[in-house]
């Protein structure tokens, strides 16, 4: 009888878990995301027209990103992308001759289709802005500055849960930068319109506090 009764208690305990289980991220939660992430700029960035006439190009860095984010809803949050400074190596017309540092945080307003569920897998899509501070730009044999960069943003990203507080975590982010340059060259200035818009990957892993 009491083999019983505790066999039921079991079965019903299991059977209410899923529906009070922590495991159901969604409203309320506070979390971190942080690994490594890369910046992939689009290929030909923009060029110094005539009498320069030089293609701009700028290679992919990988640095430490991290996230701050909150679900005011199930299915609804907003997060901040943040970062080390990312350097980029700037080629003109095929040749190492300048080089550029970025910020770039990024607000975006996240869907999970998934929240409020005990689903193990938890994809998201987010929109939002991004915008971009340029710092310590370097030319060789003159000057270089570039503006700062208001744009527009997307992401798509997923959580894998391990238990009620870590996951494994992949995101992309595109992100619309365009700056304007100038590059000084000889008391002379050259300017340029730069697009950047690069595709940023992170891996690495989500904590909920």
């Amino acid at each position: 009888m009491h083999r019983a009764l505790l066999v039921s208690s079991l079965a019903l305990t299991a059977a209410l878990v899923p529906a009070t289980s922590a495991f159901a991220y969604g409203q309320g939660d506070l979390y971190t995301r942080f690994g490594v992430a890369k910046v992939a700029p689009q290929s030909d960035n923009g060029d110094f027209g005539a009498p320069l006439d030089m293609d701009i190009d700028a290679a992919d860095d990988s640095g430490f990103a991290f996230t701050l984010g909150y679900r005011f809803q199930d299915k609804l949050g907003v997060e901040l992308l943040a970062a080390q400074r990312f350097e980029h190596q700037v080629r003109l017309n095929g040749s190492d001759m300048a080089s550029i540092h970025h910020l770039p945080p990024t607000l975006t307003l996240q869907y999970y289709p998934l929240g409020g569920t005990n689903a193990r897998v938890q994809p998201y899509l987010g929109a939002g802005i991004n915008y971009t501070h340029f710092s310590d730009e370097k030319l060789d044999g003159g000057e270089l500055e570039l503006d700062d960069s208001w744009g527009g943003a997307a992401q798509v990203g997923v959580d894998l849960l391990i238990d009620d507080h870590w996951a494994l975590n992949a995101a992309a982010w595109y992100l619309d930068i365009d700056s304007d340059a100038t590059a000084t060259l000889g008391g002379t200035d050259y300017d340029a319109k730069l697009h950047i818009d690069p595709i940023v990957v992170m891996g690495g892993l989500s904590y909920r506090f």
